[in-house]
């Protein structure tokens, strides 16, 4: 005969404690002295008045906009290093823009002309795979293969006219002048008259006077694996844009700034060994500000650019974001704070 079990005599059924449970073998602390404060004197960070303030967006005006941000966090620091620039600028210290490929391919060229036209951006460098998509902009209005198709079949890389225009420049430059990388492939974009140089950021800042540098890394980039490729002259003209980066480096003393955007290796390596060999020629080059954004965290770029160089002295940013939502943002700041001071 089946036994029956009465619910009310199960041990602890529904979790209720019951008088027969054991008691536990730990032993609890007891919270009864515990000494409470007042939240009215308790040293607190967040307020309302950090609070974001919302906005009519058929009426707001930018300012009114980037006003209405939370006074909070990345929002706040954001403003920070939107002054540092403008300070940088008002002091004539240097603020350069350090770039991988992926501004240009999200179409922020035209913000980054702007901030080179209104002499906010003193210097920039970019890594080799930018310079082609700004060399293939400016010739001809098309940029940014499909790799995962044309790889399949060798093809990758192996557009003719972008490997011809890029290396012959530098072939040509080589040994007629002391010019860099940079300015070689923004003098042959004017020279040609590209029916897009006005998005060009090589030729924006010849044209403005400012220095423009691309470090490569041979073997990283499309031009590298065609026939008119010279290992010598893209060597050679890559390691004269170096020492133009070094020389803009050791004038940041103080108050200026460097931004690297989007390149999770080669120039914040370049920037840290420009930033030796400044201060191994006796350039003090301290108390100034960088900032590094990304879409996510690496290593190099929160070590080479955040963090070394500004250890002891100045300050370090660090902003994860995508940079088409991110550097729009960051160039209105800068703008508005500029026009201000």
């Amino acid at each position: 005969m089946r036994s029956c079990v009465n619910i009310t005599d199960s041990p602890d059924l529904f979790g209720q404690r019951s008088d027969k449970e054991p008691m536990s073998k730990y032993k609890q602390i007891d919270l009864s002295d515990i000494t409470t404060i007042s939240i009215k004197t308790r040293k607190s960070k967040v307020s309302p008045r950090e609070f974001a303030t919302v906005i009519d967006p058929k009426k707001a005006s930018v300012s009114e906009f980037l006003a209405s941000l939370p006074r909070i966090l990345m929002a706040e620091e954001l403003r920070d290093l939107a002054r540092d620039v403008v300070t940088a600028r008002k002091t004539n210290k240097p603020v350069i823009l350090m770039m991988g490929a992926h501004v240009i391919k999200v179409g922020l060229s035209p913000i980054i002309i702007d901030l080179i036209k209104k002499k906010i951006v003193t210097h920039v460098a970019m890594n080799s795979a930018a310079a082609i998509h700004d060399v293939e902009t400016a010739m001809w209005g098309r940029t940014s293969e499909d790799v995962a198709v044309n790889i399949l079949d060798g093809k990758f890389g192996m557009a003719r006219e972008t490997g011809e225009f890029i290396n012959k420049a530098l072939v040509k430059a080589f040994p007629e002048s002391s010019e860099g990388y940079g300015e070689a492939l923004a003098k042959k974009i004017l020279a040609l008259k590209g029916k897009y140089r006005t998005l060009s950021i090589l030729a924006t800042c010849y044209l403005q006077g400012i220095p423009v540098t691309v470090h490569a890394a041979i073997g990283t980039d499309i031009v590298h694996q065609q026939p008119t490729m010279d290992g010598a002259a893209t060597g050679e003209m890559t390691f004269r844009d170096f020492k133009i980066l070094a020389n803009s480096v050791k004038d940041m003393n103080g108050a200026g700034v460097a931004l690297n955007i989007g390149s999770a290796v080669i120039l914040p390596e370049v920037f840290l060994k420009a930033l030796t060999v400044a201060r191994n020629l006796g350039h003090k080059v301290r108390g100034f500000s960088t900032a590094n954004f990304d879409m996510i965290r690496h290593y190099r770029p929160q070590m080479n650019v955040v963090e070394r160089p500004t250890q002891s002295h100045g300050r370090g940013y660090n902003f994860i974001g995508h940079h088409e939502v991110m550097i729009p943002l960051f160039a209105a700041m800068i703008k508005l704070y500029y026009s201000k001071a």
